[in-house]
Order: structure tokens, then C-alpha cells, then sequence
């Protein structure tokens, strides 16, 4: 075992995790020191979960030490964990959203402080004062509810300072915030370092975490395999590590010249949601549809597949007109969907991955007898399965078995077994992890190739400069700019949204 560091606040030495013969961590270590920013990183699978689980207590290490402020744990729980100031925030934040912000901020030190009551008049100012030292504005009396995604962040924040945290774990922070509000987290994140708090982030936003991080630890499969200071990585060299390969930068082709209309929507609009919605798509092009949250992009997604029904506004596939809020009628005119939440709408589970992709050929494959033809059903699907690269042990397990990249895959297997003549894909990497990442997007590159038209539903920046010939970006419901996929850049497209 290593030597303890003075100046480490977590000090893991020799961190192994097993389950039922698999091991998530092989002989890992890592350190924290006080005030320091720590970019874990790694591709789903790698080990960053299980890593983080154990230093909150949630998970107890098969072999190696746990120090925490120079303190050996040989039993760590939850409770311990944060005893010790060890604080974690999640993606979804875990707050009440029916109390309020102080109510939400206070609520963990009238727990701790055994108090029969709740204090309100004390709660309110644990509340104040953390929200005083990282010097922003927050009415304390609104319902976390009624909240903006940032500000629901900075009340997970205080809640973690009122605490007395000294280390804070960020799952996935900048997810859901626009530039400015990025900016603002770092800037907070920087000041807490200031006063001695230190941060691990974990995130698939690498330049982000990299602008802010001392320190960057990467895991693959299980072991560490980087580790240095921050200003020793870039994107690319921490790609490679997280991968083991080169992931090189890529464009989209141009479209060709004389690509006929494939789609066209006209005034589209759906009361609360979206108004006047105009847009053509070309044979051949991969079309991004970006805004923030809340700008109306999800509810366009499915209204373009008849999920959502319109109020009013016509949609055309090859000049026929396509019945709206039809999700039949637009499989029928061979419009494909591939949602964001994949788990919950967009695969069946526990069903077998070669299901998953061949219940979209049923029909094709049924006798008029109505007899099934399994055997060419299984094949056409396991085609498809190799054509994606989709890697599994076997086509038979159950698909929940798969990485999130592979699940995607899946996912497009489906409905390209379909023939689609257009394909919405609503954030097709959300939950991937750099190197499949990658993969998908050439995916969606050669099916532009093949003449298939794209619509790519997405917050990724990056994502959209990859693929994308054109770029159109939502406001409020409504399409307030158009930018050129070739020569857009990462600056003018984040200038755009927060315009």
C-alpha cells in the first residue's frame, strides 16, 4: 500500500471491486487533495461509477484501503461518507421539488442535528448563508419546482456547502445548462477550491472539465491507465486513453448538389409547445435541430412522427402528405424514430437483443397463412446486428445486458431493417461513451451517404458540427436561426443558442 499523502483529502490504495466473478476495479489508485478539482474520466463500463460508489460509501471495496481526511475506513457507509464531508450530486440533483429552496438546503442539518421540529427560522439562515458564500442570487422562499435547470444545480450546491462538505462528487454538472451558465458553475467551482473544498467531476463534456481540473485520472476497463496534471491532456489525447485507439475529427460530406426535397414541414405548431415550423430536408442530409431545454426540440422530435399531435401544419415525405399525430401513418410513410430515452421507449429490455431489431419486420416475414418465418426473421436481424457492429456475446441475450452505445445500435437496427426513407434520431449519444460515440456517428455519416435523410434532435455541440449539413436552432418554440454545418463552429452555434 502506498504511502498516506498529507495533503489528500481521499487517498484510495489498491481499490478492487468484484461481482460475481466480474471485476469493475483492478488494483485502482486515486487521490483527492484538499482544493482540488479531479476529472475522472473514462468510457461507460470503465469503472467511474463503481469508483465513486465506494468513496460515498455506497459500495464496499473487495480488496484495498479507504482513507478519508487521513482517516482508514474499513467499513464505509452512506452515513460515514458524509460524515466525513464527502457529498454527491446527480444528475437529476435529488431534491424535494415540492419544498423550498431553503426548505431543500437545511433539510440534511436538521436531520443531523436530531431536532424533533423542523426550525424554519433556522433553516432559513443555513440556507442564506450558503447561498451568501458562493455569492449568487436565489429567492429562498420559491418552490425548487418552479426552478430553471441552473438554479435547481445551485441549490444541490448549497445544500452540499450547508452540509459542511469537503469534497463534492459531479455527476454529469453541465448536461443540461447553456454556456453562460457553464461559465457561472466554473467560475463557483473555482471559489470553492479557494476555500479548501475539492471536486471530482465526472463527465462526458471533457474540454469543460479539463478548463477547470488540476488533476485528470482516466479508468478503462477497470484500471487506471492516465493519470496527470490537466494541462498535459486535450480532448484528443484523452479520447485515446479512455478508447485505446485515435477517434480523428470528423465532417460532414457535402450533400449532393442536385438532392431532391425529401421531407417537407409547413407551419407546423402545437399550443405550448411550438409555432411555425418551417423547415425542408433534403435526400442525403443530416439536419440538427438544437435549443435548450425547454425551447421546444423534444415535443417537435415526436410531433415529426406523429407522437405528439400538432394543432395545425402539414407534413410531406416524397411529396405525399403524411397524416400528423399518426405515429402508424409515419412508420407507414417511412419515417423512423429513435427516441432519447431508450430504456423506457425505445427497447424492450428484457426481450433478446435479435427481437429487439426483428419486431420491426414482422409483417415482412409472415406467411398468409400467418405463419412466421422465424428463421428468416432471426437472420435479416442478425445481419443488421453485424452491419452495426454491435458487440454482444449472443444475438439471444437479453438486450439490458448491453452497453448504452450497443443499446443504441440496436436501436437503429431496428428501424433500419425498415428501410426508412427518414430517420429522427432524438440524441443518439446521450448515455455513450466516446468511442462508440464515435462509431455512431459514422453510422449516421454513410447513411446520409445511402441517400437516407437525418434529423438529428440534439444539445451536443460537437455532435452537431460532426454530422450535420445544416444546423437549425430553437428559441421559445421557435426556429430562430440557421447555421451551415461546414462552416459553423462551436463558438457561433453556443452564440446562437444563448442569443
Amino acid at each position: 500500500m502506498s504511502d498516506v499523502s498529507p495533503h489528500a483529502f481521499i487517498d484510495l490504495a489498491g481499490i478492487t471491486k468484484r461481482y460475481a466473478g466480474v471485476t469493475a476495479l483492478d488494483g485502482v489508485d486515486f487521490t483527492v487533495n484538499h482544493g482540488e478539482a479531479v476529472c475522472l474520466a473514462g468510457e461507460n463500463g470503465s469503472g467511474k461509477s463503481t469508483l465513486i460508489k465506494i468513496i460515498s460509501g455506497v459500495e464496499q471495496a473487495t480488496e484495498g484501503e479507504v482513507r478519508i481526511g487521513g482517516n482508514l475506513h474499513s467499513v464505509l457507509n452512506p452515513r460515514i461518507s458524509a460524515a466525513a464531508g464527502v457529498m454527491v450530486i446527480f444528475q437529476d440533483f435529488s431534491l424535494f421539488p415540492n419544498l423550498t429552496v431553503y426548505e431543500n438546503i437545511a433539510f440534511s442539518t436538521q436531520l443531523t442535528g436530531h431536532k424533533r421540529l423542523f426550525d424554519r427560522s433556522q433553516a432559513r439562515k443555513v440556507a442564506q448563508a450558503a447561498i451568501d458564500r458562493i455569492g449568487v442570487k436565489l429567492d429562498i422562499d420559491k418552490r425548487v419546482e418552479d426552478l430553471p435547470v441552473a438554479h435547481k444545480q445551485l441549490v444541490a450546491i448549497c445544500r452540499a456547502l450547508a452540509s459542511k462538505a469537503r469534497l463534492i462528487i459531479m455527476d454529469e454538472p453541465t448536461t443540461a445548462l447553456t454556456e453562460k451558465e457553464v461559465k457561472a458553475l466554473l467560475g463557483i467551482i473555482r471559489l470553492l477550491k479557494e476555500e479548501g473544498v475539492a471536486v471530482i467531476f465526472v463527465s462526458h463534456k471533457l474540454a469543460e472539465v479539463l478548463e477547470v481540473s488540476e488533476k485528470v485520472v482516466v479508468l478503462r476497463n477497470g484500471k487506471k491507465v492516465a493519470e496527470g496534471p490537466a494541462s498535459e491532456f486535450d480532448t484528443q489525447s484523452l479520447t485515446r486513453h479512455m478508447t485505446g485507439r485515435d477517434v480523428p475529427e470528423a465532417r460532414p460530406s457535402p450533400v449532393i448538389a442536385d438532392a431532391k426535397t425529401l421531407m417537407s414541414v409547413r407551419d407546423l405548431a402545437k399550443n405550448g409547445s411550438f409555432e411555425n415550423i418551417n423547415f425542408e430536408l433534403m435526400s442525403g442530409e443530416v439536419l440538427g435541430i438544437t435549443g435548450l431545454l425547454g425551447s421546444g426540440r423534444t415535443s417537435l422530435a415526436k410531433a415529426l412522427f406523429g407522437l405528439v399531435a400538432p394543432d395545425k401544419g402539414s407534413i410531406t415525405v416524397d411529396g405525399n402528405a403524411v397524416p400528423i399525430g399518426d405515429p402508424v401513418a409515419a412508420s407507414h410513410a417511412r419515417i423512423g424514430y429513435v427516441p432519447e430515452d431508450r430504456l423506457t421507449e425505445g427497447l424492450f429490455l428484457s426481450q433478446s437483443i435479435v427481437r429487439n431489431v426483428a419486431i420491426g419486420r414482422l409483417d415482412e416475414h409472415t406467411s398468409a397463412a400467418g405463419f412466421l418465418n422465424m428463421n428468416g426473421l432471426v437472420a435479416e436481424a442478425a445481419e443488421w446486428l453485424q452491419r452495426l457492429k454491435v458487440k454482444a456475446p449472443d444475438i439471444e441475450a437479453p438486450v439490458q445486458s448491453l452497453s448504452g452505445g450497443n443499446q443504441q445500435r440496436v436501436a437503429l437496427a431496428r428501424w433500419l431493417s425498415r428501410t426508412p426513407r427518414v430517420l429522427i434520431l432524438n440524441g443518439p449519444s446521450v448515455g455513450v461513451d466516446v468511442g462508440s460515440k464515435a462509431d455512431i456517428h459514422d453510422i449516421i455519416r454513410d447513411l446520409a451517404k445511402e441517400g437516407i435523410g437525418v434529423i438529428i434532435i440534439s444539445d451536443d455541440l460537437p455532435e452537431l458540427l460532426a454530422t450535420c449539413h445544416r444546423i437549425l436552432v430553437m428559441r421559445d418554440g421557435k426556429i430562430t436561426d440557421e447555421l451551415a454545418g461546414g462552416v459553423a463552429t462551436e463558438e457561433k452555434l453556443a452564440r446562437s443558442l444563448a442569443s
